[in-house]
This record gives C-alpha cells, sequence and structure tokens, in this order.
C-alpha cells in the first residue's frame, strides 16, 4: 500500500525546480504553489508582472495534489444556509461564483491543453437517512426557484441506476459539477505558468516577509531572500507560524483517501455507473468517486486529527471498514493507495479573501478548493492590479478563532459531538 496520493503517482513525472536561485527583485512574490498560486501566476505573468513562486516542498505536495479530484458546484454551507445568513441577493452572488468556478476550470483546461482528464460527471448527493432526502426536496426547490440551478432528485427505488449499493434512502444529482485527475490538472498549470514567465522555485520555504520603507516586502527563503512590491499568501491549510494572523483565521482538520487496486471498467461501472461524484449527507462524510483508470476512490474525515503517517494509516483502516459497509461487494479488494492532507476550514466556511497587514490572501477553502482556488488564482491577481470588485467573497471578514493558535485541541470533541449528530 503505497502512502503517496494516488494522483501524484499517476500523473507524468514533475520536473524538479528545487535548483533554481531565486531572483534578487519581483513584482509579486506568491507563497504557495498550489492551485491558488499557479493561477495567480498565470494571470499576474500574462499581464507583465515579474512573478516569483515560492513552494515549500514539491508544486502539488500540498492539498493541491491530496484532495478527491472534485470540480463541484455550490457554497459548503448550502444554498439555504447562505440564504438564511446572508440574504437571498448575496446568496446567488456566492453561488453564482461556485458556478463560475467550474466553468473557468473547464475552459482553462481545454485552452490550454492541461491533460487531466476533467470531465462534468456531476455530483450525486446521497441521503444518509430518510430525513436527509426530504431535505433533499426542499434543497431542489430551493435551487431551481430561487437560483434557477435545476438538479434531479433521484427517489430510493431509482437509486440503483446510480449507485451499487442499498445503504442509502436518495439522492440529488447536480448535472453542472465536474471530476479530474488532480495530479495532471497541478502538473499542467505548472508548466502553463512557465510558459507564461513566471518563476517556479521548489524548497524554497518562506521564512520571514517583511516591509520595507519604500513600501515593498523583503521576503526570506530558505534558498535566499529577494524583493517583491506585492505579496500573495496562497498557503491556505499549509499556513504556518510564520503568517500566524491568517492562520488564526481557519482551522487546519485532516481529510484521509484510500483507493482500491484496479476494478476493471465493468466492475468499477457497477459501483458507480455514471461516473458521478458521490458525497453522502453525514456531519462525518464520505466522499468517493471512480478514477480514470477504474479503481473506486474512497475519502473522508476518518479521524478528527491531522495527517501524518501513524494518522494517515489508522484512518485508511477505518475507510475501508465504512467502504465495505457500504460496498460489501468489495471485500477482498487490495487497497493500493492511502494518505492524508490538511484541509483549512473557515469560521464561517465560506471563502475568504483579501489583504491583511498589507498582504494579500486567498484561503478557507472548506474542502472545496480545487475549483475555488482556480478562480481565487485568476480573480486576486485581478485585486493585486487595482480591481477589488474581482473577489466575490471581499464583503465577507474572515473573523479570528478564539482560543486558536494554530494547535486544534479541540478536534476529537467536535469529532464526537458531529457523530453523535449523526446517529440521529
Amino acid at each position: 500500500m503505497k502512502e503517496t496520493p494516488y494522483w501524484l503517482d499517476t500523473a507524468p513525472e514533475f520536473p524538479d525546480r528545487s535548483g533554481r536561485p531565486v531572483p534578487d527583485r519581483v513584482d509579486v512574490a506568491v507563497v504557495g504553489g498550489g492551485i491558488t498560486g499557479l493561477n495567480a501566476a498565470i494571470r499576474l505573468a500574462r499581464k507583465g508582472a515579474a512573478v516569483a513562486v515560492l513552494e515549500q516542498d514539491r508544486f502539488g505536495s500540498g492539498a493541491s495534489g491530496r484532495n478527491g479530484g472534485m470540480c463541484t458546484t455550490g457554497v459548503a454551507v448550502g444554498a439555504g444556509a447562505a440564504v438564511a445568513r446572508y440574504g437571498l441577493d448575496a446568496a446567488r452572488e456566492y453561488h453564482r461564483a461556485y458556478l463560475d468556478a467550474v466553468d473557468f476550470v473547464e475552459r482553462l483546461v481545454r485552452d490550454e491543453g492541461i491533460d487531466c482528464d476533467f470531465r462534468r460527471a456531476g455530483r450525486l448527493g446521497v441521503a444518509s437517512r430518510p430525513a436527509h432526502h426530504e431535505h433533499q426536496k426542499a434543497a431542489q426547490r430551493l435551487l431551481a426557484d430561487a437560483f434557477g440551478h435545476k438538479t434531479v432528485l433521484i427517489g430510493p427505488a431509482e437509486l440503483r441506476g446510480e449507485i451499487g449499493s442499498d445503504y442509502y434512502y436518495g439522492a440529488l444529482l447536480d448535472p453542472l459539477s465536474a471530476g479530474l485527475h488532480a495530479g495532471g490538472y497541478v502538473r499542467g498549470l505548472a508548466e502553463v505558468a512557465e510558459r507564461a514567465g513566471a518563476g517556479l522555485h521548489e524548497r524554497a520555504r518562506v521564512t520571514a516577509v517583511r516591509r520595507q520603507p519604500d513600501g515593498g516586502y523583503r521576503v526570506s527563503t530558505s534558498r535566499g531572500p529577494l524583493s517583491a512590491r506585492q505579496v500573495l499568501l496562497a498557503t491556505d491549510a499549509y499556513t504556518d507560524g510564520v503568517f500566524r494572523g491568517l492562520r488564526r483565521r481557519m482551522v487546519t482538520v485532516g481529510s484521509f483517501i484510500i483507493v482500491t487496486g484496479p476494478l476493471g471498467e465493468e466492475r468499477a461501472r457497477n459501483l458507480i455507473p455514471h461516473g458521478r461524484m458521490v458525497v453522502d449527507t453525514k456531519h462525518v462524510s464520505h466522499y468517493y468517486r471512480l478514477t480514470p483508470d477504474h479503481r473506486l476512490l474512497f475519502g473522508g474525515r476518518a479521524r478528527f486529527a491531522l495527517s501524518n503517517p501513524a494518522s494517515d494509516r489508522k484512518s485508511a483502516g477505518i475507510l475501508h471498514r465504512d467502504m465495505l459497509k457500504i460496498f460489501p461487494q468489495l471485500a477482498g479488494t487490495r487497497i493500493d493507495y492511502a494518505w492524508g492532507g490538511h484541509v483549512g476550514i473557515s469560521w464561517d466556511r465560506m471563502p475568504h479573501a483579501g489583504q491583511l497587514g498589507g498582504l494579500y490572501y486567498s484561503m478557507g477553502y472548506s474542502g472545496h478548493g480545487v475549483q475555488m482556488a482556480s478562480l481565487m488564482g485568476a480573480r486576486m491577481a485581478e485585486v493585486m492590479n487595482g480591481h477589488p470588485e474581482a473577489n466575490p467573497w471581499r464583503r465577507l471578514k474572515a473573523r479570528a478563532f478564539p482560543t486558536y493558535s494554530g494547535t486544534a485541541w479541540f478536534l476529537p470533541f467536535v469529532g464526537a459531538y458531529f457523530r453523535l449528530r449523526d446517529l440521529r
């Protein structure tokens, strides 16, 4: 069983960019070489800016290469909660941002020729309780009437046409959502950024950022210092203590994934006939999908703990057990990959972007980062170029978590609370 993410292991080999010298001066230093940072670098470089992307490890080594490869519509809190919190007009704007984000990824992949198996397979929300399916009926009406977003309600009798399991009580299908090969996507973004003229630097950990008298910044890295007129923090859940103010505005939680051995096309299609991205309705949820080579990827919050080798192995055992509850026909199937990663959860589970202490940032994607990080990388390039209206989240304030300084000691208690709620 490999502990390397499947996406990185099966993508074309990434060029090693760790030996490149850091330039003395740039217009923009982008901290973080994931989806946000690379998309920002593409747009900034094409506007004529000198850009250095500073990645502490390898490109794709963080959340960008450790996710489920799902590119879905809809705010994390749900349309109903968004209306209750922000009013109908703002909720529509936020919902529209997620639709725009999926469209953005589709255009980018097509126009730049990125080989990442992007496909509008649709998102299937499966109801884990009968009451959850009743909530899905209300959600379908709200999405259609208030947002003009058409979804398909699937009752228990029809569900077998969508999933090879009797575990659920109905589903809601969003046909606009997509999936992609996360490793191929990140590798392609890096190539596009280089073609645009951005400088890419691996193993260049940022250790300090200091404001200079001229209004610019002195950025210290493990590969030497550089000066920049502007700095974009694109580190999300991998934000460390160097940027303490930003780190306090989101809690870092672990998310874990296993991938089976190859199942063969027929057996895989018997599990998810139309290749949907599947997410259940539990608070401690599972998400799963088929990979391009006919494996089952199965993930979730197996443990309310951070990712590390021991935690990842424990989580793999929990996920395997849960997978067999849903798909008992997979008993005896080997698990080829198991890994974990970190997710940045904001106080309100909404994305946040803007400036903090003069530094630009985009963060808090709350498990919906593939599409929103893509859009926000490009949008933050516009914001930094003098167009604050390009930021769809500009009216939301990122609140700091009380008593939180980067160590989420309370996660086990939060996990126990949500597991109890799932028993109802």
